[in-house]
């Protein structure tokens, strides 16, 4: 197709007239999302392109443009975060932003991103080998260590041991760092457990069948708790708990899933979800990733705390998308506070 010098000088103009007087091109930034299928998941993203909203509206002369990737759940899921980040580097985008399904898989990729000059941002999990910018996650072994007191206070009358099921996902920083939360909490308090069944589950799928798994080998009266790593499989788990009607059970899990807060709300057999502010991690990735595109300095981690939800507070957790309270107090020791955000550089 021929085009003669008057359309292109057309286009031109039409371009020119779309970015404001004295805009510079946006910077282009990849976002490589985990999955669409674990509501949480869901709002960290929002809070992320809310942000990148804002701040297009606050630097209208830098706005910033996202490229968004989703890799989905398992090894496709590890593959298509791969091929993705690639992709952008390829590209030669500005920045890349990512939400790793697994901390050791996507190493290699990074370090790519890392010799063609394109800084990485990681949220919600870490990354082990390669430099990113910055990391941005809730304090997970905070979120394991309030289960584990809750649970050692409510068992605290126990002359036996306290018998754990665990639902994990030993793939990636933030679940590995909730068990061991969960385990140095009862270490602390002194009080006795046992592991009695171990589990991986991280979304609908797999939760479906570890609960299964769970009622089959755990016939009622052998276990007194189940804590999950994540709402994402703990609701699978909890809705097969419930179906086989295990009152016996109290489950403690992480994130703040709105079904499990009305579980609590409803004196159900989930005893507390100590909850992350999802809208919060993604804004505050976001944040960061502009600030380092700007020459300014960036802290190389960022912890955000999280809040212990159990019937005693349900109604003061703002959710999802709301506001870090100023004070959070733990309803099993109301003197004591949770520790407030935590900056590292």
């Amino acid at each position: 197709m021929m085009f003669s010098w008057a359309r292109i000088a057309c286009l031109l103009l039409a371009i020119a007239l779309a970015r404001p007087a004295g805009a510079a091109a946006p910077f282009e930034i990849g976002v490589v999302y985990w999955s669409m299928a674990i509501p949480g998941q869901v709002a960290m993203r929002q809070g992320l392109e809310r942000e990148a909203e804002r701040l297009n509206r606050q630097h209208a002369g830098r706005p910033v443009r996202l490229r968004p990737a989703v890799g989905g759940d398992g090894e496709a899921g590890i593959q298509n975060q791969l091929h993705a980040i690639h992709r952008f580097i390829g590209k030669r985008l500005d920045a890349i932003i990512l939400q790793p399904i697994d901390s050791a898989a996507l190493s290699a990729p990074v370090q790519a991103a890392n010799q063609a000059g394109i800084p990485v941002f990681a949220y919600d999990q870490y990354v082990l080998e390669g430099k990113l910018a910055c990391y941005v996650s809730s304090n997970n072994w905070l979120a394991g260590y309030l289960d584990g007191e809750y649970l050692a206070h409510r068992f605290r009358a126990r002359k036996t041991p306290v018998r754990l099921v665990i639902v994990e996902f030993p793939y990636v920083s933030s679940t590995v760092e909730r068990v061991e939360g969960l385990r140095d909490a009862f270490h602390d308090a002194q009080r006795p457990y046992v592991i009695v069944g171990r589990y991986q589950a991280v979304e609908p799928v797999s939760g479906r069948a570890a609960g299964r798994e769970i009622l089959a080998k755990h016939p009622p009266g052998t276990i007194d708790a189940v804590f999950c790593v994540n709402d994402g499989g703990g609701h699978a788990v909890m809705q097969e708990l419930k179906r086989a009607g295990r009152r016996d059970v109290v489950m403690a899990t992480v994130d703040g899933d709105p079904r499990m807060i009305a579980e609590i709300r409803r004196g159900g057999i989930v005893g507390i979800d100590t909850a992350q502010f999802m809208g919060a991690l993604g804004a505050e990735t976001m944040a960061r990733a502009y600030q380092k595109l700007q020459g300014r300095q960036v802290p190389r981690q960022v912890l955000l705390t999280v809040f212990p939800i159990t019937r005693e507070n349900v109604d003061a957790y703002p959710g999802w998308e709301g506001a870090i309270p100023e004070t959070i107090r733990k309803p099993w020791a109301p003197s004591e506070r949770v520790p407030g955000n935590q900056l590292t550089w």
